[in-house]
């Protein structure tokens, strides 16, 4: 790849794709993807948190199908920054409980919001990579 094609310049800020900076953005989207999916809203008047995982779960058949894909987005994106085959085997059990129970329409619904599979698989990501001093 030649050197324009792998950086550029965007007015007095320049931007590289290092490793280090990469692997950080990496870990970045899929937590915002996790959040997004879990946890980015609160009903009001309650301190419950929910996210897009449990309003696009409504949908039958279809919706637990799109919000599993992406829960294995994330689950791809653990393996590709190194997480050992146990993690990556405890994070698919995770999205498979989330998956299989999500698809029993309205309980759950209610599961979604309180399993938080993609939360739970951020923190299962965040242990390993502070346990082996790369985050």
């Amino acid at each position: 790849m030649c050197r324009r094609m792998s950086t550029a310049h965007y007015g007095n800020t320049r931007f590289s794709h290092s490793p280090a900076q990469s692997r950080a953005a990496r870990i970045a989207r899929i937590d915002a993807l996790a959040t997004l999916l879990d946890t980015a809203f609160i009903l009001p008047g309650t301190n419950i948190r929910f996210g897009v995982d449990a309003v696009i779960g409504l949908v039958p058949g279809i919706g637990d199908v799109i919000t599993t894909a992406l829960s294995l987005y994330i689950v791809g994106e653990a393996r590709a920054l190194g997480a050992p085959r146990h993690l990556i085997l405890r994070m698919l059990a995770n999205v498979a409980l989330d998956g299989v129970v999500g698809a029993v329409p309205l309980l759950g619904d209610a599961f979604d919001v309180m399993w938080r599979a993609n939360r739970r698989n951020i923190a299962l990501l965040r242990k390993h990579l502070i346990a082996r001093g790369e985050l």
